[in-house]
């Protein structure tokens, strides 16, 4: 029996990657993997897939270990056990709008993938907002008036500056989390175990 890892799929995939390179475990079948979704290591299964069906398929235990963005966590909130920070994929959640305007004060519209974690905000400031969930690029809601502002994570700033939009507050920090099921970490202990301490071992302490 292998421990079954999901993970999920683009920037964060290559970055664990990386990272589980650097704890001297083999990466090679996975390097040129191409479409597979699903793939099978000396030591290791794993499964590629999108965040918030990472937490899915740990939660149902189809697999063992997710790695997935701490923001899929705060906003969906799924059963799981959140196990450790990983040192990678770091960004931050921020509120922002169209450079130059000035908030207007009637009650706001907010566009978001991420409504929960949106109103959580604002509730916290004491505002109440209208929230639009979108799934692609948020930018473009200020730009062609479907909201005033948009809340989204960022990385390095660049997207938002390139459509004109600046930052007006940052509220959270966040990282790749390794999250775990939790009958896993009873049934398969001594199997899981010897993983969890290297990912530990591998993170720098705080």
């Amino acid at each position: 029996m292998k421990p079954c890892i999901a993970l999920t799929k683009g920037r964060l995939e290559k970055q664990f990657l990386e990272f589980f390179q650097s704890l001297e475990y083999d990466i090679s079948p996975l390097l040129n993997k191409g479409r597979k979704l699903r793939v099978e290591t000396e030591d290791f299964q794993f499964v590629f897939a999108k965040g918030v069906d990472v937490t899915t398929y740990v939660e149902h235990g189809i697999a063992d270990l997710g790695i997935v963005g701490e923001d899929i966590l705060a906003e969906f909130q799924p059963n799981v056990y959140n196990l450790l920070p990983l040192p990678f994929g770091k960004c931050r959640m921020a509120l922002a709008a169209e450079a130059g305007i000035d908030w207007p004060e009637r009650k706001r519209t907010i566009a978001s993938k991420y409504p929960n974690i949106t109103k959580e905000f604002f509730r916290r400031k004491g505002e109440s907002v209208d929230v639009v969930k979108l799934e692609g690029s948020v930018e473009l809601a200020p730009i062609l008036g479907l909201a005033d502002g948009i809340v989204d994570i960022v990385e390095t700033g660049t997207t938002l500056k390139e459509n004109g939009l600046v930052i007006k507050e940052e509220f959270h920090q966040y990282s790749a989390r390794c999250i775990a099921n939790r009958s896993s970490l009873i049934l398969k202990k001594d199997l899981l175990a010897p993983v969890v301490e290297a990912l530990q071992k591998g993170v720098p302490i705080q």
